[in-house]
This record gives C-alpha cells, sequence and structure tokens, in this order.
C-alpha cells in the first residue's frame, strides 16, 4: 500500500478534533431540507463561511467530483469534505449523520402512513401535498434544464430521452448509459459540451487550513483493492443473508427488494428525481409493492423530512414488505426492509468516495467523462418531466388507460375523470414556486392545509 499521510492540527490531533467536527455535522444534518441545493448550501455556509476549516476552490473540486458519481451528490460531499478533515472516520461519521435523521424520521412517518393512511384525515392531507408535489418536480425540471440544457444538441438529448421513456417505455438504465454514449461522442464534434460548468464563484474566506494540511492518501492497487473488497462485502452481506431467510420467511419481496435498490443505487446520475421515475415504474407496475397513487405520497413525507430525497425509498420498501411479509409480522417485515433497502442505497456512496478521493485530481481534468457526465446531466431533464408526467397523471385523474402498439407503450389519462381540487390545488403550488419562490417545505406545508380545508368545508356541508 502506498504510503499513508494523515495531516495534523498544531495541537497533535487531527486536522479538526473529531469531537469538534462530529457536532458540526450533526448541526448540519438536522438543516439538510429543501433537496441537494439546499444541503449543499448548508454545508458551504457551516464549512467555508461559518467554520472556515475549508476553502471556498476546494469545496468546489470535491463537489464537481460527487457531481461525477451516481447517487445524492450532498451526501457524498459530506462524506468526502468529512474525509479531508478528519480521514476515513470523519467520512463514515459525515456521510452517517447525514442520513441518520431523515432515516429515523421518515421510518416513523412511514409507520403512521401504514397505520393510519386511510383515515379520513390524513386523506385530506395527502390530497393537499400530493398536487404540491407535482409542482415541485416541475420546478426541478426547470431548475436543472437552465443548468444543463446550455447548447442545442443538449435540448435534443432531453427531449428524447423524455420521448424514450413516456412513449416507448424504454428502461431508465438504458436511457442514462445511452446518453453517457452520445454526450462523449457529441463532445468530439462540439468542444463546448466538455466544458465543466462551475457551481458557484471559485472565491470565499480565507480557511484557517491550508489546502496542503488537509487529510489525503497516496492511490494505490493495494488500497483500492483493499476498498473494494471490504465496501462489497459490506455491500452485499445484508442482502446475502436475507436470501437465506428468505426459505424461511416464506417471501422473496426482501431479495427482491435487496437486489433493486442495489442495482438503483449505481444508477442514480442526476439525483433523486431522476431515479424516482424508474423506481415508480418498477414498485408500481413490476413489483406491486406500491399503487400508483401512493409514490407520490412517499415523496410528499421525504420532502418534510432531513436528509437526501433519495430516502423516499426506504417509505416504498416498509409499504412493500408490510403487504408482503410471509410469515413475518407486517410491521416487522415492514422495518427489517427499510433498514435493508437503507443500507444498499447508502454503503454505495462510501465506497465511490472512499474509493475515487485520492484519484480525484486525475478525474476532475478528464475531458471524456466530463463530457459523458454532460449528456447524462441533460437526459435526467427528460428523465424528471417523465416523473412530472406519471405523478400528474395518477394525481389529477382518477383513471388512466394503457396504449400498447407495436413499440408504442404509452399510459394516457380519462379525461373525464379529471379531479377539479387536484388541478386547483396544483395551479396554487405552481404560483407559489414559481410566482413567489416559495421552497418546497413552505409550499407543502401551504398545500396540506388547503387539503384540510376542503375537507372540513366539504364535512360541514
Amino acid at each position: 500500500m502506498g504510503e499513508t499521510r494523515a495531516s495534523r492540527h498544531p495541537t497533535g490531533g487531527d486536522v479538526i478534533p473529531l469531537g469538534d467536527a462530529t457536532r458540526a455535522w450533526f448541526a448540519i444534518s438536522l438543516q439538510t431540507f429543501g433537496g441537494p441545493a439546499g444541503q449543499i448550501a448548508v454545508m458551504q455556509h457551516k464549512l467555508v463561511d461559518e467554520k472556515r476549516w475549508i476553502g471556498q476552490k476546494r469545496f468546489l473540486h470535491a463537489l464537481n467530483y460527487c457531481m461525477l458519481l451516481p447517487g445524492p451528490e450532498a451526501q457524498q460531499l459530506a462524506i468526502y469534505t468529512g474525509w479531508l478533515l478528519n480521514g476515513i472516520r470523519g467520512g463514515l461519521i459525515a456521510g452517517g449523520l447525514f442520513v441518520l435523521p431523515g432515516m429515523v424520521a421518515l421510518l416513523a412517518l412511514s409507520g403512521i402512513y401504514v397505520g393510519y393512511g386511510e383515515t379520513d384525515f390524513v386523506n385530506a392531507l395527502f390530497a393537499g401535498v400530493a398536487p404540491a408535489v407535482i409542482a415541485i418536480v416541475v420546478h426541478a425540471v426547470q431548475r436543472v434544464g437552465k443548468r444543463a440544457l446550455h447548447h442545442p444538441a443538449l435540448v435534443a438529448l432531453a427531449v428524447a430521452s423524455f420521448v424514450a421513456l413516456t412513449v416507448f417505455a424504454v428502461p431508465f438504465p438504458a436511457v442514462v448509459f445511452t446518453a453517457g454514449l452520445l454526450g462523449w461522442l457529441l463532445s468530439r464534434r462540439i468542444p463546448a459540451l466538455r466544458e465543466t460548468k462551475g457551481h458557484g464563484a471559485e472565491d470565499g474566506p480565507e480557511p484557517l487550513i491550508s489546502d496542503e494540511a488537509l487529510h489525503h492518501e497516496l492511490p494505490s492497487l493495494r488500497r483500492s483493492a483493499g476498498v473494494i473488497a471490504l465496501g462489497l462485502t459490506l455491500w452485499g452481506a445484508p442482502v446475502v443473508a436475507f436470501v437465506l431467510l428468505a426459505g424461511v420467511t416464506d417471501t422473496d419481496v426482501f431479495v427482491d427488494q435487496g437486489l433493486f435498490f442495489s442495482g438503483a443505487a449505481v444508477v442514480t446520475f442526476g439525483g433523486a428525481y431522476a431515479v424516482l421515475a424508474y423506481v415508480a415504474q418498477q414498485a408500481v407496475g413490476v413489483y406491486g409493492w406500491l399503487a400508483p397513487g401512493e409514490m407520490v405520497r412517499g415523496l410528499a413525507l421525504a420532502e418534510t423530512t432531513p436528509g437526501p430525497l433519495i430516502m423516499v425509498v426506504q417509505f416504498v420498501a416498509f409499504v412493500g414488505a408490510y403487504r408482503n411479509p410471509g410469515s413475518l409480522d407486517p410491521w416487522v417485515a415492514a422495518v427489517l426492509a427499510s433498514l435493508l433497502v437503507t443500507w444498499v442505497t447508502f454503503v454505495p456512496c462510501f465506497l465511490f468516495v472512499l474509493l475515487g478521493a485520492p484519484y480525484v485530481e486525475r478525474l476532475r481534468d478528464n475531458q471524456h467523462l466530463t463530457a459523458a457526465l454532460t449528456g447524462i446531466t441533460a437526459a435526467v431533464v427528460g428523465v424528471i418531466a417523465n416523473l412530472a408526467v406519471f405523478f400528474a397523471l395518477h394525481n389529477l385523474f382518477d383513471r388512466s388507460r394503457d396504449v400498447d402498439e407495436g413499440i408504442v407503450h404509452l399510459d394516457l389519462p380519462v379525461l373525464d375523470s379529471w379531479d377539479p381540487v387536484a388541478f386547483a390545488i396544483t395551479a396554487v403550488a405552481v404560483a407559489l414556486m414559481f410566482g413567489r419562490g416559495w421552497s418546497p417545505l413552505r409550499t407543502l406545508g401551504a398545500c396540506a392545509l388547503i387539503g384540510v380545508g376542503v375537507f372540513v368545508v366539504g364535512a360541514v356541508s
């Protein structure tokens, strides 16, 4: 293994005392609402502006690397910066704390949903928040598109991705990898596609710790092999355990969820909204873990909790296992599935970051990789638009019909089944987000109150 050089604080400890860093990461974990942009802004404020533990340029360097990886870039950024400050221990603590509060909160909310989701009051709440989620996803299309589609070729790629998913039902992984290949091929004729778009100004307050003092390790094949072996073992061990348990519990739900979400974890380029279209398609149409309208309910719950939005997969696992528990108690099955899926979704993030961090300088300037990422990011705009159509179809209309003619596989609404209340609340949510600049959490709260208000008026009349 190559020599490992851990930088030292003047007092003789790590760059930052581990206790101080842990307290800072815990404080950050409780404020990580609002999706990756909000989460990155919280880390920027705490680590760069307030604590001045890391410089702006180094922070953006880490973010650019995390943008190349599948998975939630904000959590990966936490792992990376934790590693810079305190080595592997710091990366594990930062990444773990980033997920823990949201996991606990969503586990509780999933249980409440299963136990009380059919009551009139809870249905009224979801009648308000489901249309708000449609507006949130549409806003994500606009936000990501504004950043990603800086060339007509990328606009065409986004449209093609949307059509492939919506009209021809092309599998999500095929769209992602095809977009990466096309991005690389197009960049050979269009040099602008090889340019990395910045995520903000590369200035900021002078850090208290120089770049040279931050933790770093010399890359080596021995180190990489060790990280891969340990990471894959930790990632796969719970799935293997549940494979052995499947015969005892008389259910395949744990195996199906463990394998499916392990695969989803490596194709989640472009953030949670992109992969949720794939998860919704499989969870509803293939495995039957959720009803069509329930995916948007899970996303609404995930929007109200701290941490990565991809945590919604925990809700999918909880509900799916509760309804397919085999010989286990449904609540036990739901909790076990929830923990399993959380594990297989986030362990790869640690593997990717801790494996690749020593090589980050080489990857940062790789123009071919940048071009592939540009193509994938453009396709993500179409993928998120497909998710918005899926949510609108199943929440603004009571019925839909399938169209299967040759290579066309399309789901269309039955127009006379439209829900006027859902349309009205969606219009309010769009006005609040686009017209007033409200945050997703604030918009969800307002629309939930409208849903309850409609229910109360209906009950009184």
